[in-house]
């Protein structure tokens, strides 16, 4: 059964950066594009960006995170990053990462996916 486990969420002040980090198991991690997304208390989750298969085409979709995160894979560790820098309090949600089955372009929406993990916390405040 596959399992997504995210980790490096925490408190950052403004202008701050983290990295999360979301390790896969129980299948083959190169046959899956992933995701990032994030949830503010209160409001629908959020497509942030999404990552191929191999790592060579990447789907930013969220205007607020651009030039800001970047996602990224290592197939030999079953592990996708989300490195963010410059971090605003409007970044502050739940950040969690999923899987989609397939050699195609990550999907731009919650539907596309097939897996989630349970998120981590992320919260940016002086």
């Amino acid at each position: 059964q596959v399992q997504l486990v995210e980790s490096g969420g925490g408190l950052v002040q403004p202008g701050g950066s983290l990295r999360l980090s979301c390790v896969f198991s129980g299948h083959s991690f190169s046959q899956y594009a992933m995701g990032w997304f994030r949830q503010v208390q209160g409001k629908e989750r959020e497509y942030l960006v999404g990552i191929n298969y191999s790592g060579s085409s990447t789907e930013y979709f969220a205007y607020s995170v651009a030039g800001r995160f970047t996602i990224s894979r290592d197939n030999a560790k079953n592990t996708v990053y989300l490195q963010m820098n410059n971090l605003e309090p409007e970044d502050t949600a739940v950040y969690y990462c999923a899987a989609s089955l397939g050699v195609g372009s990550p999907p731009m929406n919650e539907n596309g996916y097939d897996y989630w993990g349970k998120g981590t916390l992320v919260t940016v405040s002086s």
